[in-house]
């Protein structure tokens, strides 16, 4: 990465100038799955509760039921309420049912309920000994727990944290985590707060170029709306450029451009191995690719997760 030694001031209006050329995308092309939706809707709030009691993300907590139970319409959700496939395991003493996955006769937990579920799950997690390292991960560190689960063994998926990430930023699961984004605040007080934390927010960014683009690096506690009262930008021109939603969470780390990305990568970026905890998303920003051009040049669908050891295109 090669540092932009000039003053940014000075070249920002360019990249302003460019931003009328941008079409708009969200950070998902597909419509959301309206019993996915219901579901989140049903549970959020017992997500939360068990957020604020054990020190599970919501956001993981809702993700992972969604997809080990299928929104709550699969055989073992509907038959057992088991919400989120746990397994007997040794030492399990209440009720089981039985049914194909690792082996063609997995025996699974069943429950009376589906709140019981979610309470076993809770207290699985926090019981677990494997488990431990990820109660020293923020609340709001979804990716971090996300790849947590995924290599401590929950489950054999090589693609399971990635999904659990495409999930959350999908349908916005992450609000769940932060008090000021949950049920109960309107949009409008939302949009206040963010106004407050710009007028609060002193950050001093170096700006950078690659692949012929400018960017920042977030640091911890960075928004949107602070980096773009710093540079002069309206917020909505740096959700479009970077193609997220409104109150999408910056984490340590994270690129955030200036100007709209290109249809693919330069040379000599070819391909990239998908690793542990990255989605198309997370790929599209670190070669500043739109993210519907990297599914485009892939020949995939929206729909599609990208899995561990995946080699994708990217020009």
């Amino acid at each position: 990465m090669q540092i932009l030694y000039r003053k940014y001031r000075i070249i920002l209006p360019f990249f302003v100038i460019l931003s009328f050329l941008f079409v708009p995308a969200t950070l998902v092309g597909q419509q959301l799955v309206s019993t996915y939706e219901a579901y989140i809707d049903r549970y959020g709030d017992l997500a939360v509760e068990h957020m604020e009691r054990y020190r599970i993300p919501a956001s993981i907590t809702l993700a992972q039921g969604i997809l080990e139970s299928g929104a709550g319409m699969s055989e073992l959700a509907r038959r057992s309420n088991n919400h989120f496939g746990i397994k007997c395991h040794r030492g399990w003493k209440g009720p089981s049912v039985y049914a194909p996955d690792d082996t063609p006769n997995d025996c699974f937990r069943s429950y009376e309920s589906v709140e019981d579920s979610y309470l076993d799950h809770s207290e699985f997690l926090v019981a677990g000994v494997r488990y431990r390292a990820l109660f020293e991960l923020s609340l709001t560190d979804y990716k971090g727990w996300a790849r947590g689960l995924q290599k401590l063994g929950y489950a054999t998926d090589r693609a399971y944290a990635n999904k659990l990430i495409k999930l959350i930023e999908d349908y916005e699961l992450y609000r769940y985590d932060d008090p000021k984004y949950r049920k109960g605040v309107s949009r409008r007080e939302r949009e206040e707060q963010r106004r407050r934390e710009a007028s609060r927010a002193i950050w001093e960014h170096q700006p950078y170029i690659t692949h012929g683009l400018v960017y920042v690096i977030a640091v911890s506690g960075d928004t949107y709306a602070g980096i773009a009262r710093e540079f002069g930008f309206k917020e909505e021109d740096l959700l479009k450029f970077n193609e997220v939603p409104a109150d999408f969470p910056l984490s340590e780390g994270d690129i955030v451009y200036f100007q709209k990305k290109k249809a693919r990568a330069d040379k000599p970026y070819e391909f990239h191995t998908v690793q542990v905890g990255e989605s198309m998303y997370s790929i599209s920003q670190k070669y500043g690719i739109r993210l519907r051009n990297l599914y485009r040049i892939n020949k995939k669908s929206y729909e599609y997760v990208p899995e561990e050891g995946d080699v994708l295109k990217l020009r």
